[in-house]
């Protein structure tokens, strides 16, 4: 729109780790090679490790992995196991490339298997601050974790609910359309058979 190239920094990297200079990994999506190049040189250090990708989509990824770790939360403080989450982000993970390419069909397969998408789907769903607040919801509706910052998944959940009731995708999304008429407190029944979805109405 205004016609200023930009870049975007994403990955599986929590801040605090980030801070004690723990190993990680970031991408730096880009249209424009050199400008990317700028970036990765200002980034780029021995335990914070960017590499470059040539594909903005990345940023749909850390956008989208958001919603995903709020279900993943949730699956926690109701008390699941393992197998519970892993089928989350599984399900998450395919309807998150699925809706990037409806919205934007240039965006690479590959860009999902980088730290941009599985890598931080993963680490979002297991230290991120959406998992955490949606856990201690689950629980007892606690909610001074988030200590004055946003929890992006829920604003990023009705954002995405409304291109789905726009165009009429609630089946082809069922854990998108799910966690979002939830936050709407009005889940409407989807898949086969109708089946009553298990997941608690949440008040956020």
């Amino acid at each position: 729109m205004l016609g200023v190239d930009c870049c975007v920094l994403m990955g599986a990297n929590i801040a605090s780790e980030i801070g004690q200079e723990q190993l990680t990994e970031a991408v730096i999506g880009y249209y424009n090679r050199d400008n990317a190049k700028i970036f990765h040189k200002l980034f780029d250090r021995d335990y914070f490790i960017c590499n470059m990708l040539p594909d903005p989509g990345a940023e749909m990824c850390g956008t989208l992995k958001n919603i995903i770790a709020i279900g993943a939360g949730i699956v926690d403080g109701l008390g699941s196991g393992s197998n519970s989450k892993a089928a989350i982000m599984r399900i998450g993970l395919s309807e998150m490339r699925k809706f990037s390419k409806a919205l934007y069909p240039t965006i690479r397969d590959e860009t999902f298997l980088e730290t941009c998408g599985v890598a931080d789907l993963i680490a979002t769903c297991y230290g991120g601050r959406n998992r955490k607040c949606a856990e201690e919801w689950a629980r007892s509706h606690v909610e001074e974790l988030l200590g004055g910052q946003k929890l992006q998944g829920t604003l990023t959940a009705n954002e995405v609910y409304e291109i789905i009731e726009m165009r009429g995708w609630e089946l082809e999304y069922p854990l998108f359309t799910t966690e979002g008429a939830r936050m709407k407190l009005s889940a409407p029944a989807v898949g086969p058979g109708k089946r009553k979805n298990p997941l608690p109405s949440m008040d956020v």
